[in-house]
């Protein structure tokens, strides 16, 4: 198993400075792993609670009791389960100079997260995890990375039938158990038929209406549904940005499935010629490159957009961050131009800089403001914006 060194410092770094900190991301992401090598690291006394065994949920039975003395840092893994471990922990950690910090575990976002009345708020940060990135399996395995994603098992499988077989499992898994385990009621064959139509509206602008048709059901129905799979963080909607401008701009987020190693299974994609002969390929290299660049940059889902204008002018990702604004178009070519659409982008949203990621081996610049970055080259040649 690889050793996730940027994560690991990350999470070290968090530990210190806040008295609980929540590892949040989908099942099977490398959460847990992630945690028992923290404890490794640390000189500190550790505890270890998994509440998916059952001899730990009996030695949280009287959690107060459990839980007050321990000292170093508390590990309490799928802490949705155990919603009303909350509230004690919030007195735990607002006694004065608590000998513990606590290191919570789960598989959703913290909307789903907060199961009860009395959450941590104010006294939690969140860490999302996501899958293995460019800069842990490196800048020359992208191809594999992109048609198998980032699980951990799925990336590493023996062989590209394995990792698939892994990733049917997942969705199956996820939608049968995990997902009813959070109190979702609805059923298990209605998400995945929801699930496996956007894969094949990834990476395109959400119509509620369109969906709700083909599933005889409400608008604001399927875009529960949608909220849902957002929520634990399988899903990504990227929000339209809006200028003040003539133009007549879209208002609808894009969806992408997350994971190209999902969306691949969900699309029947199961190698490297199937993905080339799909006609999702551009789509699905968009939605990883975004992934990818979001996750080396650190930027913050609030700091991500899409823009759109009614008349045909675009901009895949646009990024916000103060007064600065970079622009970013992915391109799944080895020769980028620039585009018409390029420049108006650049012109009305008063880009800093416009970047159009690509799949060829070179970096140079297109025109004033305007460079190509190739993808194999992000790590080295995108400094942090």
């Amino acid at each position: 198993m690889m050793i996730r060194r940027h994560e690991l410092n990350t999470l070290r770094a968090l530990l210190k400075r806040h008295w609980v900190v929540g590892i949040i991301g989908a099942r099977q992401v490398g959460k847990t792993t992630l945690a028992r090598a923290v404890l490794k690291q640390t000189s500190s006394p550790a505890s270890y609670f998994d509440l998916e065994n059952p001899e730990d949920l009996a030695r949280l039975a009287d959690p107060m009791l459990a839980l007050k003395s321990l000292k170093g840092i508390v590990v309490i893994d799928e802490i949705q389960r155990l919603p009303e471990l909350y509230p004690v922990i919030r007195v735990l950690v607002d006694r004065p100079r608590p000998p513990a910090r606590f290191l919570v575990l789960g598989s959703a976002s913290p909307e789903l997260l907060r199961q009860s009345s009395e959450s941590l708020a104010g006294r939690i940060v969140y860490h999302e995890l996501k899958g293995f990135s460019l800069d842990e399996v490196g800048a020359g395995n992208y191809r594999r990375l992109w048609l198998r994603g980032g699980f951990p098992r799925s990336y590493l499988a023996a062989s590209n039938a394995g990792s698939n077989e892994w990733r049917r499992g997942f969705i199956r898994t996820f939608l049968e158990r995990d997902l009813p385990q959070l109190g979702i009621t609805i059923r298990s064959t209605t998400l995945h038929r929801f699930w496996s139509m956007l894969a094949h509206y990834h990476g395109q602008t959400w119509n509620a209406s369109e969906f709700g048709r083909s599933f005889g059901v409400a608008d604001t129905t399927v875009r529960n549904y949608l909220d849902l799979l957002s929520s634990a963080l399988v899903v990504r909607q990227l929000l339209p940005w809006h200028e003040n401008i003539s133009k007549r701009q879209v208002k609808a987020p894009k969806v992408f499935i997350a994971d190209s190693g999902l969306l691949h299974t969900l699309l029947g994609i199961t190698n490297r010629d199937d993905l080339e002969r799909h006609p999702k390929i551009g789509s699905s290299w968009e939605g990883f490159v975004i992934e990818q660049l979001v996750a080396w940059q650190g930027y913050a889902r609030e700091e991500c957009f899409f823009w759109a204008t009614h008349a045909g002018a675009e901009l895949d990702l646009l990024v916000v961050r103060g007064r600065k604004k970079l622009g970013f178009e992915v391109k799944l070519t080895s020769s980028p131009r620039v585009t018409p659409s390029m420049r108006h982008a650049l012109e009305d949203l008063k880009l800093q800089r416009l970047y159009v990621l690509h799949a060829g081996e070179e970096t140079f610049q297109l025109e004033k403001k305007i460079f190509a970055l190739a993808l194999p080259r992000l790590l080295h040649d995108l400094k942090s914006s």
